[in-house]
């Protein structure tokens, strides 16, 4: 055998490899395909005849008619259907070509995916088809690179500002000077700005890094799919052509592809289309599945045909990149404070322009004998000159020192830190400004399961007719009535349950009630789900959502042909369905007025116990009412029989409790929007501290329709005071949004469904669920809570306000020491004709402080005290009446002492000009050291509690101290310093500290909550 084998692949090699050039592509890949064919069939018989492998075998040739291409190795390995075929097919919708390749299952079988059980799913099968089709990963343009950053830089005003100084500074000084000495003043500017854009320009590229990486995070979405016959969580990123995926409401659809199996498949193409109405895939008339549209309604079984970029998704991603140029409504106001500012310091330093030249010119100038400067005609023309510059110098100073070009630099850096912290507390922020706002939060509206509670459901409760089955006891029911229950729960449902070997455990899949149920029928009920299943078939399904809040489906079996249907749902909402109910013999009892009143009691005392209450109900349907359903597309939904209640009892979180009144605390108003009834709604209430055990509930606890049905009015009247809505649809909880907007309250919200997008997005912080969220409630969101607890919300709460409080911190920080500077530069020039401190020594004022002050400031981390307060809400300005007693207070004591040391420093010390401007720069810089201290903390009077957590605070403070003894003591020619002894040292300390004991006092002054702008405006009418 082996013999005949050899010698046929001998005779096959010299045509194989000489093949005419000028073929026309169809006939290479007919010639490819035959050829594949060939082989493939040859080295099978070789194999199944267990002959030894050889490297080179040959065949005889095939019929004279046809033409041998050159065939590679690992066409061999290859499939028998190629990508550019599956990307047409799918594009253009192309059914007469799908019907060509055998219809989906023709496509199924040559990508050798198995329908029912998916792909192998191996490392070598997995390999095989990545090599074949690619990975689903998008090329995206290239990162923004650190030069792109530096270039921003530059293009800032107030850099461009400051770089004009510099130039005119440089100019100036050497035309003064000379080259030698006069390149300080404007060449320590310049190396001033170029330290600012340095590292502005470093923390907006790792800014721009980080986001990155969140990006990569938010879009790693996890799929289910099912591989030799076991459905799991894989990575978007690992799906391949060929996998078998399971669609439900809210996903995703993570690549193109065709529709293998499902019902009432509901897709929104908008993303694609931007057609709004939703189209309907099925596997007759269009099967077709495009990768980042999402299923509305229904669920399905895909066959992913393309991947990566070669879906349309793909290419519409690879030309997007994310802008992260998004600038924060904080950020906007911050840039017109700097903005007003800059403004104030160019009208000062023109006043200050216009006064020394006077001056000047009118001869009131004295030089260091104490005679005039300009004497008319007498004056030298370089003198003159060189006094002009002189003054355009100190003027360009103050305008350096007005600008506070720190504030930005503060934002960036504390957006960035609390991003980076909120990651590792939960916390994925999407959209920056919600950093900010959620720190202004009044109301947070929260879903229960999930949130509030642990969403590891256990069915703990059975009820069949109006008698509870205690566990174990089982066996007493009727056996038809159990396998009618198994039926409904197995046909009925989007989960699944696998299990590998007979010894092994058994996995269940889908939503966590969809896992409590089929756990509990397999465990306790000995369901066989696959056998049920096998026994069926699927007529139609009207799939769960959260406003039907049940699903049913239709079905035929194939032992008798009968029809039937299944319901399984909120437990009064299919009891108001049944007129009737089977007991625990078997037996069918008419559902009378008691009987209701009586299964609503049962539901209620189940409610009352935390517990989620799901009914089951049944019904046989004649032909007739098969072929109107057919038609109709609806199942019947009237006259069922009533199989039994479960309770599903789902604990609440560890320290929810806790979290809840954290937030109450806090001024925040929690209020939970559920779908449950009214009854489970108020134990679990209760139960997390939303309402009090003693509270009267009457208009705090309210059912979705009552409050739909409000009249305007009555809503913004009624809507403060709710704290739990029931039986709620996603239009309720929308509803509720807007209006405590109206209201002016700063509203977040947390959803997990697809029909939780309208709320998240009308909301001022949507908060989505990272676990049970739907990929639609993500995009709809500003933050995803990524172990969908509300501990998460309450820390994020906490974030935001650290946020806020510590850009308000920089703030005041950054106006003392501008305000004092201004002020100090100006009286100095306007009575003596000259300014105390050089434009080198305000250029290393601004850098230490606004660098690594916002270093300092800006990366402090949450406290409790911040809790403590109530929400700054919508209209709080950003400057407060207590930063402005605060900042006032020791730029005024700042000014004063200054100023002192300026004209009575040299008397008071007994020492020469030059070391008193000195001890003004050194105790200038000092004061703000401690001021630093001082602006920790806005309103507290202890500056240093806490301080021993904050490393980096101390490391930066001692940092600047250091850099400050190398300016005075060791740079005598670039600072314009002079070295201080141990005396002058203490002295320049002493005054410093005074700030602290300052700050101490003055917090004690109460100041009224109204902005002092509005007063000032009410005054001015």
């Amino acid at each position: 055998m082996s013999k005949i084998f050899l010698t046929n692949l001998e005779q096959i090699e010299p045509l194989v490899l000489d093949v005419p050039i000028t073929l026309s592509k169809s006939n290479k890949r007919w010639q490819s395909a035959f050829v594949t064919i060939y082989c493939s069939r040859a080295l099978i018989s070789f194999f199944q005849n267990s002959v030894p492998k050889k490297k080179s075998v040959k065949l005889s040739p095939p019929h004279s008619s046809c033409t041998i291409l050159d065939v590679k190795t690992d066409q061999l390995y290859s499939f028998s259907i190629d990508q550019t075929s599956l990307t047409k097919l799918v594009k253009e919708k192309h059914l007469e070509k799908l019907r060509e390749f055998g219809g989906v299952n023709g496509v199924a079988s040559a990508l050798e995916t198995n329908v029912e059980n998916g792909i192998k799913g191996d490392g070598n099968d997995i390999i095989r088809r990545h090599e074949a089709f690619g990975s689903n990963t998008y090329s995206k343009p290239p990162s923004k690179s650190f030069i792109h950053f530096v270039v921003e830089a530059f293009k800032d005003v107030t850099i461009l500002i400051l770089l004009g100084c510099a130039a005119l500074s440089l100019g100036f000084g050497i035309k003064e000077n000379g080259l030698k000495e006069g390149w300080y003043d404007g060449g320590s500017i310049f190396i001033a700005v170029f330290l600012v854009i340095a590292v502005s320009s470093v923390s907006n590229f790792r800014q721009n890094r980080q986001f990155d990486k969140l990006s990569k995070v938010s879009n790693n979405i996890q799929i289910e799919v099912e591989r030799d016959g076991r459905r799991q969580q894989v990575s978007i990123f690992e799906i391949v052509v060929g996998d078998a995926i399971c669609l439900k409401i809210g996903d995703q659809v993570p690549a193109d592809g065709l529709f293998l199996e499902g019902h009432s498949l509901q897709i929104d193409e908008s993303s694609m289309t931007g057609e709004s109405d939703h189209v309907e895939v099925n596997g007759s008339q269009n099967p077709f599945l495009y990768s980042g549209t999402k299923v509305v309604d229904g669920y399905a079984k895909m066959l992913v045909t393309s991947v990566g970029m070669s879906t349309t998704w793909g290419e519409m991603m690879s030309s997007i990149s994310r802008d992260t140029d998004e600038q924060t409504p904080l950020q906007a106001r911050l840039n017109k404070l700097t903005s007003s500012i800059g403004k104030v310091g160019l009208a000062v330093a023109f006043l200050v322009l216009v006064v020394l030249l006077i001056r000047y010119f009118t001869g009131t100038t004295k030089d260091e004998n104490g005679n005039a400067e300009f004497n008319g005609s007498k004056t030298k023309v370089d003198d003159i000159v060189n006094a002009i510059v002189g003054i355009v110098a100190a003027a360009v100073t103050i305008v350096v020192v007005a600008i506070p070009e720190g504030l930005p630099l503060a934002v960036t850096l504390t957006l960035a830190y609390s991003m980076k912290k909120m990651m590792a507390d939960q916390a994925m922020v999407r959209k920056l400004s919600a950093c900010e706002t959620m720190g202004s939060a009044t109301t947070i509206c929260t879903d229960k399961t999930g949130t509030l509670t642990l969403n590891q459901m256990k069915v703990t409760k059975f009820c069949l007719g109006q008698e509870s089955v205690i566990e174990g006891a089982y066996s007493s029911v009727a056996p038809h009535v159990i396998q009618l229950i198994c039926e409904g729960v197995a046909l009925n449902t989007t989960g699944s349950v696998y299990q590998s070997s007979l010894d092994s455990k058994l996995e269940f899949s889908g939503s966590p009630t969809e896992k409590a149920i089929l756990s509990w029928a397999v465990l306790e009920l000995n369901m066989e789900m696959d056998k049920l299943i096998r026994s069926c078939t699927i007529l139609h399904v009207e799939a769960f959502n959260s406003k039907k809040k049940r699903s049913g489906v239709l079905l035929s079996r194939k032992t008798d042909c009968t029809t039937h249907v299944h319901w399984k749902g909120a437990a009064e909402m299919i009891v108001a369905m049944c007129s009737s109910y089977y007991d625990a013999s078997g037996i069918i009892i008419d559902m009378n007025t008691d009987s209701k009143l009586k299964f609503e009691q049962i539901i209620q005392g189940m409610a009352a116990s935390s517990l989620r209450c799901i009914a089951f109900a049944h019904k046989q349907v004649s032909e007739e009412e098969h072929g109107d359903e057919a038609e109709n597309k609806k199942l019947k939904e009237d006259g069922l029989i009533l199989l039994g209640l479960v309770g599903i009892k789902d604990p609440c979180r560890p320290g929810v409790n806790k979290a809840v009144l954290d937030c109450q605390y806090a001024g925040v108003n929690v209020k939970m929007i559920t779908g449950d009834n009214v009854f489970t709604a108020k134990a679990i209430a209760t139960e997390c501290g939303i309402l009090r055990p003693d509270q009267d509930t009457t208009g705090a606890v309210v059912e979705g329709e009552e409050f739909r049905n409000y009249t305007p009015e009555e809503r913004m009247e009624k809507v403060d005071k709710i704290c739990v809505m029931a039986r709620s649809s996603p239009f309720d909880k929308l509803l509720m949004v807007q209006c405590l907007k109206l209201k002016g309250h700063v509203v977040a919200v947390t959803g997990d469904g697809t029909n939780d997008a309208p709320a998240l997005k009308e909301a001022d912080i949507g908060l989505s669920m990272g676990i049970q969220g739907t990929e639609v409630a993500k995009e709809s969101s500003d933050i995803v809570i990524l172990d969908d607890n509300f501990a998460s919300v309450a820390t994020v709460l906490r974030w935001g306000r650290c946020v806020y409080a510590n850009i308000q911190k920089f703030i005041q920080f950054q106006l003392t020491v501008n305000v004092a500077a201004l002020v100090i530069n100006f009286v100095a020039a306007v009575s003596a004709g000259e300014v105390p401190l050089t434009a080198v020594q305000l250029l290393w004022v601004n850098l230490i402080m606004d660098t690594l002050g916002a270093l300092a400031l800006a990366t402090e981390s949450p406290t409790n005290d911040l809790m403590e307060k109530k929400p700054a809400g919508r209209t709080e300005p950003l400057i407060t009446n207590i930063m402005w007693r605060n900042l006032l207070a020791q730029a005024l004591y700042q000014i004063v002492v200054l100023l002192t040391l300026q004209f009575k420093g040299e008397s008071i010390f007994g020492v020469s000009e030059k070391v008193k401007d000195t001890l003004v720069f050194n105790t200038f810089v000092l004061c703000q050291v401690f001021n630093e201290f001082n602006a920790r903390k806005l309103e507290k009077k202890n500056v240093f509690k806490g301080i021993h957590r904050n490393k980096l605070f101390l490391g930066i403070l001692a940092i600047t101290i250091v850099l400050q003894v190398v300016m005075v003591e060791f740079l005598k020619e670039f600072a314009d310093t002079e070295r201080l002894n141990w005396g002058q040292w203490g002295a320049c300390i002493g005054i410093a500290a005074m700030s602290w004991p300052i700050g101490w006092v003055v917090k004690f002054i109460d100041v009224p909550e109204k902005p002092i702008l509005s007063i000032l405006k009410i005054t001015k009418q």
